[in-house]
């Protein structure tokens, strides 16, 4: 089938930037990058700089995201974040499940779950995040643990739920190490949750759902990486951080 997905190109700012610093770069970022049509650009801030991140963005071409969500609309949950007010704050796009999450916050597969079917019910896009730590891979365990991620975490959902997702593959031992898989290890992986989409739901959906890689996207390894056919785009960690380098990533083919 002819490839007609739309790459993603999303910046993942996790644990960085105060207000000035985000509204800072977010200009930048419109600037320098308002002429691109061919392909989805998005930024996730972190909570305390989305509302002034927004005001920045309005009207250009750069989509707001946020990096975690908790799975009630509302509710009794001191310092969580709801997606009605994600919605509100005019964000289109939200990270359900980093690795760090998991890590350090015990996020689990159910909880990847709750949050994936709170955001789709809410009319937010989740980029969810799957992906082996070394220890795993160096065991030949990758396939069956994306297998358990992918349907632990998307367990209950429809095939109209599915087709909206967007999923990022992140190697654990790729994040933020300077370590990048290879072109070959990531089309791999890539190509193996496409295969297990289109046997949880049907081919069409799997054809259409995209698919990101993360995992130290660098200006230097980003056009071989989105020269393979089953790699959609990507999602950037350290590299979002500052335009010079997040710039070249989004133009990667020019």
């Amino acid at each position: 089938m002819l490839n007609m997905r739309i790459p993603i190109i999303a910046g993942n700012w996790k644990m960085y930037k105060t207000i000035s610093e985000a509204v800072n770069l977010a200009k930048e970022l419109r600037e320098n990058l308002s002429g691109i049509s061919d392909r989805e650009i998005v930024i996730c801030p972190p909570f305390t700089a989305l509302s002034a991140v927004k005001d920045i963005l309005a009207g250009s071409n750069i989509q707001l995201g946020a990096q975690d969500m908790y799975w009630e609309k509302n509710g009794a949950y001191t310092g969580e974040i709801s997606p009605l007010m994600l919605i509100d704050l005019g964000c289109h796009y939200c990270i359900i499940g980093h690795s760090e999450r998991r890590q350090f916050f015990a996020e689990t597969d159910e909880t990847l779950n709750r949050k994936t079917k709170t955001a789709l019910n809410c009319g937010i896009v989740p980029i969810v995040c799957i992906g082996e730590t070394l220890s795993e891979r160096e065991k030949n365990l990758t396939f069956q643990i994306i297998e358990k991620q992918i349907k632990n975490g998307l367990v209950g959902l429809s095939n109209e739920q599915a087709q909206k997702l967007v999923i990022a593959y992140e190697p654990v031992w790729a994040i933020g190490t300077g370590k990048t898989a290879t072109p070959e290890q990531a089309e791999e992986v890539h190509k193996f949750i496409r295969n297990l989409l289109g046997q949880l739901y049907n081919q069409e959906i799997a054809d259409n759902v995209r698919i990101l890689y993360g995992g130290s996207v660098r200006p230097d390894n980003i056009k071989v990486l989105m020269s393979c056919p089953n790699i959609d785009g990507g999602l950037v960690g350290g590299a979002s951080l500052e335009a010079k380098s997040f710039i070249p990533i989004v133009k990667y083919d020019q």
